[in-house]
C-alpha cells in the first residue's frame, strides 16, 4: 500500500508531464509508456525462477522494491527521451523482480479455495495507495512552485518508507522443492505444456495486445469530456476508487461463480470504456462511468487471473509459473502500447481506438473458445 502511494503519484503526473511539459509526441510517448509497463516483462520469469529456486520470495521482492525506489529520485535528472526512458526501465526492472514472488507469497499464504478473495484483499489495499497517490500529487502540483520536482521527491521518500516497512514487518515464507532435485528454468519452462496453465496464458496474452493503456485511456478521456489540465491528475484517482470497491466482492465472485468467467467479464468492461470514449459527448456522466468500468476491469482481472493461473501451478514452481503468465500479459501490453502511440499518430485519436475496440471484442471471442478443461477452482 506504501509503495504505491508512491509509484501513483508518479504515474498520475506522468502522461501530463511527458506531453505538455516535455512536449512529446504521442508516438514518442506511447513508446515509453510502452517501456514503462512491457520492460519488467523480461525480469519476471527471473524473478520467479529465482524466488522458486531458493525459496525466498521475500527477499527478491525487497530487491525489487528497493530498486524502483532508488528510481524516483532520478527523475529529478532525466529532462530527455533516453534519459526518463532509462530510469524507467531501471523501475520496471524492480517492478519485474518483485512481481511474481510477491504474488507467490500471496498464493502460499491463502487457502486453495479462497485465492481469489485474499488476492482481492491484496489489490484493494494496494489500490488504497493508488487512492493516496494521486492525491498527494494534485495537492503538491497546486501548491508547490516546482510541482514535477516536488512530487518526485515526495515519492521517493514514500518509496524508501514503503521498503523499510516490507524488510522489518512482512513475513516471509520458505517454500522447498516437493523433490530432492533442484528448481530449474526448463522446468519452469516446461510449465507451458500444461493444458490449462497454457491455455490461460494466451488469453491473457491475446486481451493483452488490446489493452490501451491507463495514460492513453485518461488522455482520450480528458479530451472527450474537456477536462481541465489541472485536474488531470485526479483521473487516476476515479479508477483506483472503483478498483478500490470492487477488488473483494469481484474476488469472493470469482472464487463462486468462476474466475475465468469473472476475467472476461472484466474486458466486456473494457471494451465498454472503450465505446464510450469514441461517443465523444462532452456529457457530465461521462468521466464517472469511464472510470467507474475502467476500475472494475482492473478488479475483475488483476489479481483474478493469478488466482487463476495458481491452481495450474504446483508451490515449487510457483512463482515462475505466475511470472510465465504475467510476463506474456506484459509483452502484449508493451506491444499495444506501442500500436496505439502510432495508430494515433498516423490516423488519429478516434480510429485507433475504433480498431483497438474491435481487436478487443474478436480476442474476447477467441478466448470463449480457448476453455480450459473442466476443474475444480483450486
Amino acid at each position: 500500500m506504501i509503495t504505491d502511494v508512491s509509484s501513483e503519484m508518479v504515474t498520475a503526473v506522468l502522461p501530463l508531464y511527458l506531453v505538455a511539459g516535455l512536449g512529446l509526441s504521442p508516438l514518442g510517448f506511447g513508446l515509453l509508456d510502452g517501456l514503462y509497463n512491457g520492460v519488467s516483462a523480461l525480469v519476471r520469469l527471473t524473478g520467479g525462477h529465482l524466488g522458486d529456486r531458493f525459496g525466498r520470495h521475500k527477499a527478491l521482492a525487497g530487491i525489487g522494491y528497493g530498486l524502483s525506489a532508488l528510481c524516483k529520485p532520478l527523475l529529478l535528472l532525466a529532462h530527455t527521451l533516453p534519459a526518463i526512458g532509462a530510469v524507467l526501465a531501471l523501475d520496471r526492472t524492480g517492478k519485474g523482480l518483485r512481481t511474481a514472488p510477491r504474488d507467490a507469497l500471496i498464493s502460499l499464504a491463502a487457502d486453495p479455495a479462497e485465492r481469489g478473495r485474499a488476492f482481492g484483499v491484496h489489490r484493494a489495499m494496494d489500490t488504497a495507495g493508488a487512492l493516496i497517490g494521486p492525491v498527494l500529487a494534485f495537492l503538491i502540483l497546486r501548491g508547490a512552485a516546482d510541482g514535477y520536482d516536488a512530487v518526485f521527491t515526495v515519492s521517493a521518500c514514500v518509496a524508501a518508507l514503503g521498503v523499510l516497512v516490507l524488510v522489518l514487518f512482512v513475513p516471509g515464507r520458505r517454500t522447498t522443492p516437493a523433490t530432492a532435485a533442484p528448481v530449474s528454468l526448463r522446468g519452469a519452462l516446461g510449465l507451458l505444456r500444461v493444458r490449462d496453465l497454457r491455455r490461460t496464458g494466451l488469453c491473457a496474452l491475446l486481451l493483452g495486445l488490446c489493452t490501451v493503456s491507463d495514460a492513453f485511456v485518461f488522455l482520450l478521456l480528458q479530451r472527450a469530456a474537456g477536462i481541465a489540465d489541472r485536474w488531470f491528475a485526479l483521473l487516476p484517482l476515479g479508477t483506483a476508487a472503483a478498483f478500490f470497491l470492487l477488488a473483494l466482492p469481484l474476488g469472493r465472485l470469482a472464487d463462486r461463480a468462476g474466475r475465468r468467467t469473472v476475467f472476461l467479464g472484466g474486458h466486456l468492461a473494457l471494451l465498454a470504456v472503450y465505446a464510450l470514449l469514441l461517443t465523444g459527448a462532452q456529457h457530465p456522466v461521462l468521466p464517472y462511468a469511464v472510470l467507474l468500468l475502467h476500475g472494475g476491469f482492473y478488479a475483475a482481472t488483476d489479481g483474478v487471473l493469478m488466482a487463476e493461473a495458481a491452481g495450474a501451478v504446483p508451490e515449487e514452481h510457483r512463482g515462475g509459473g505466475l511470472a510465465l503468465v504475467q510476463t506474456g500479459q506484459a509483452l502484449a501490453r508493451f506491444a499495444a502500447s506501442l500500436g496505439f502511440g502510432a495508430a494515433w499518430t498516423l490516423w488519429g485519436a478516434r480510429p485507433a481506438l475504433a480498431v483497438a475496440a474491435v481487436l478487443l471484442a474478436a480476442a474476447l471471442a477467441g478466448c470463449l473458445w480457448l476453455r480450459p478443461a473442466a476443474a475444480p477452482q483450486a
